[in-house]
């Protein structure tokens, strides 16, 4: 059976109405994640559903600092198999104006200072990543958006991850625009990585809060971000609450077995304790 997380973006930092709600403080080998992860059952689906605010429940922590590796962890330690996120970012192209809530299907990684895997100290992995989000919960996503709110919704586009905490330059900004790219944000990248390290089907939903500095006359300042983020709060959780209770319960896709093939170590040649530190992670292939 499948067990869904839900990462709160920013604006995000309550769970979704939960029935039998406890809070489970989990110390992984990556140290805490940005909060204790929520757990409850969410309204008479019986689904049980895992919530984390992905800054922490007060917004203490910055892009490059989250605890991400420690967030995915915890998540596959009390069993999520599928996450659902959401993002605020902004927006490189007119017909993305605030307000709009787009589902990305692909990422280009403009980070520099984050931990990138899980793996990598004692064992090596490589992994394909050609589709970053789960294509089939891409799909699942839209699908449960479109039919449950009224808001613009846009299937794909691309989420260029600055490093933040500053917004871009205007130059990085139209560079970005040349590309073709849709969305600029700062929290994507480790986090898809990490959910597919962890085989957890990921995808995200965005809510556009700005028109990042391209657009003339445009200065994205702290105070649109925050005050479309709100806006843009109900859709989301509309359109997540939409999608978990039309997932069916025995949802599988190829992110659930995209570890296989990939470990480049010898089992023998891993030492015990990065065994010890990796078993929830890739201990099916060892």
């Amino acid at each position: 059976m499948s067990m869904i997380g839900f990462i709160g973006g920013s604006g995000i930092y309550e769970s979704l109405p939960l029935n039998n709600v406890r809070e489970e403080s989990i110390d992984t080998p990556y140290g805490e994640p940005s909060s204790p992860v929520t757990i409850g059952e969410f309204g008479d689906t019986g689904k049980e559903i895992a919530f984390l605010p992905r800054h922490g429940a007060d917004h203490g922590r910055s892009p490059t600092n989250l605890p991400y590796r420690a967030n995915i962890y915890a998540f596959k330690q009390v069993g999520v198999t599928h996450i659902f996120a959401s993002n605020a970012v902004g927006s490189l192209k007119e017909e993305l104006e605030p307000g709009t809530l787009v589902i990305p299907d692909q990422i280009f990684d403009r980070t520099r200072n984050r931990e990138m895997t899980f793996y990598g100290d004692g064992i090596v992995v490589h992994q394909p990543f050609t589709e970053p989000y789960s294509p089939e919960l891409v799909d699942h996503l839209t699908d449960a958006a479109k039919t449950a709110t009224d808001t613009k919704v846009v299937k794909g586009g691309t989420y260029v991850c600055i490093e933040g905490p500053q917004y871009s330059t205007r130059a990085e900004s139209e560079f970005f625009r040349s590309q073709g790219w849709d969305l600029v944000g700062m929290t994507a990248i480790p986090e898809a990585k990490l959910a597919r390290e962890a085989e957890i089907a990921y995808a995200t939903i965005a809510g556009v809060t700005d028109y990042d500095v391209w657009k003339k006359d445009s200065e994205v300042t702290l105070e649109e971000v925050l005050e479309n983020a709100a806006k843009n709060q109900d859709a989301i959780k509309t359109a997540i609450k939409a999608a978990i209770e039309s997932l069916p319960e025995d949802h599988t896709c190829e992110a659930h077995t995209s570890l296989a093939g990939t470990v480049n170590t010898p089992t023998e040649a891993i030492p015990q304790e990065t065994r010890d530190r990796v078993e929830p992670l890739v201990g099916n292939y060892l």
